[in-house]
């Protein structure tokens, strides 16, 4: 028979792994953005980069406030559509998520961080670029990428001064983040000395463009301007071809300036005039870009489209400021956020008193052989 001793010993033993067991504590890390929809593969991209930065984090084993932690992702699809993403919002504060990264657009992100600011969750989008993100001064919002006053600006610039163009036609999808970006553009534009002979919209589920082009055709415009997502912007250049547009210089966003336009574009031969604007460095000149890139692809081959990394480093940026405040309660360690200095895959990090970057990279591209290419 065992001994007192030895039962004893092992009772011992038994407790300790008990309790140890108990101080694993498991942290939820939210995502939301559109991963239904015509654009979805966008959608999912940010996704993955959480997804790729809670694998890395777990394989860390983290200790924060004296236990063990082990990051989950809750994902939720708000179908790029401001209701959904209010009711997502309300969702992940009821669940009581420790962060949000998301949404995906300026006009889901807007109504999302109203809901976010008041049950105090912080929340960092990868993607959405207007101003107004910013301008209520939410302390629990913050943007990883330039916004679009940086963004229309810089397009306008180039438009005049390094392809003297002197005649442009603005098209608006008239969401929040289409309108806002074509705003920008029209004011810097005319600013430069350039006419804006034209101004349409459209919405961010159309698919034909036929007649809006046909009236942009008869003011003979050097250049298009379209304030929209990729998935109207694919189908929008197929029909400037059809209508003899090819040799019209085409501009967008970071919401067009994807890997798949080619694609949703059916290879269309305007897509060599196509230049589009992101809210920071390209993968290729991004400190260790390219060796990041290849882990993701090994994760998610054929999904990377563009703001993946961001959603990456918003992931560890949250993770950053708890283990700062040696908590993962969003009430200790959001104080910690706005004091962020983080090297991360896209940039260092930094923020001002609104959530804005303090060092926000414009980076513009155009397609060769339907190929994604650096200009700068």
């Amino acid at each position: 028979m065992p001994s007192a001793y030895f039962c004893l010993a092992a009772a011992l033993v038994l407790a300790a792994s008990l309790a140890q067991a108990q101080e694993v504590q498991t942290v939820e890390i939210a995502h939301a953005g559109p991963t239904s929809g015509g654009i979805a593969h966008i959608g999912k991209d940010t996704e993955n980069g959480v997804r790729l930065a809670i694998d890395e984090l777990n394989a860390r084993n983290l200790v924060i406030g004296g236990k063990k932690i082990k990051f989950e992702l809750l994902a939720e699809d708000d179908a790029g559509d401001p209701r959904q993403a209010t009711a997502v919002a309300q969702k992940l504060c009821d669940a009581k998520v420790a962060g949000v990264v998301g949404h995906l657009q300026s006009g889901t992100s807007i109504p999302a961080a109203t809901v976010y600011n008041k049950c105090g969750i912080p929340n960092i989008t990868a993607s959405a670029t207007n101003p107004d993100l910013t301008k209520p001064n939410y302390k629990t919002t913050f943007r990883l990428i330039a916004n679009d006053n940086a963004l229309g600006a810089a397009l306008a610039i180039y438009a005049h001064d390094a392809l003297k163009l002197k005649k442009v036609a603005v098209i608006d999808d008239r969401t929040a983040y289409g309108q806002g970006l074509a705003n920008v553009f029209k004011a810097t534009a005319r600013q430069k000395g350039m006419e804006v002979v034209a101004e349409e919209f459209t919405t961010d589920k159309a698919t034909d463009f036929m007649a809006i082009l046909t009236g942009i055709k008869s003011k003979k415009p050097d250049a298009i301007f379209f304030g929209g997502l990729d998935a109207q912007a694919g189908p929008m250049l197929r029909q400037m071809e059809q209508l003899g547009l090819s040799n019209v210089k085409f501009f967008g966003g970071d919401a067009l300036c994807t890997e798949k336009l080619p694609d949703l574009a059916s290879k269309a031969r305007s897509m060599k005039n196509v230049t589009c604007a992101t809210g920071g460095a390209s993968i290729q000149k991004m400190q260790g870009g390219r060796q990041w890139q290849k882990k993701y692809d090994a994760k998610f081959p054929g999904q990377f489209q563009i703001y993946s990394p961001y959603a990456y480093d918003a992931t560890f940026v949250l993770v950053d400021a708890m283990k700062r405040a040696n908590s993962v309660d969003p009430t200790v360690y959001l104080p910690f956020i706005g004091k962020t200095k983080y090297q991360g895959v896209t940039a260092s990090i930094a923020f001002t008193p609104n959530g804005e970057l303090t060092k926000p990279a414009v980076t513009l591209y155009n397609y060769k052989d339907n190929v994604r290419v650096a200009l700068n």
